[in-house]
C-alpha cells in the first residue's frame, strides 16, 4: 500500500509541473503575441490585411 502511495503522489507532482509549464508557457505566448500586435499598430501594418 505504500508503494502504491508513493507511486501516485510521484505522478501528481509530475502532472501538477506539467500544467504549470503549459500555464507558464500559455501567458508567455499571450504576452508576445500582445506586444507583436502593439509594435505593429505602432508601425501602421497590419498582419490580417495582408491576407485579404
Amino acid at each position: 500500500m505504500v508503494a502504491f502511495f508513493n507511486e501516485f503522489v510521484s505522478y501528481l507532482l509530475l502532472v501538477v509541473i506539467m500544467a504549470a509549464v503549459a500555464v507558464c508557457g500559455v501567458f508567455a505566448g499571450k504576452k508576445l503575441r500582445d506586444s507583436k500586435n502593439a509594435k505593429e499598430a505602432v508601425a501602421g501594418t497590419d498582419s490580417k490585411s495582408d491576407e485579404a
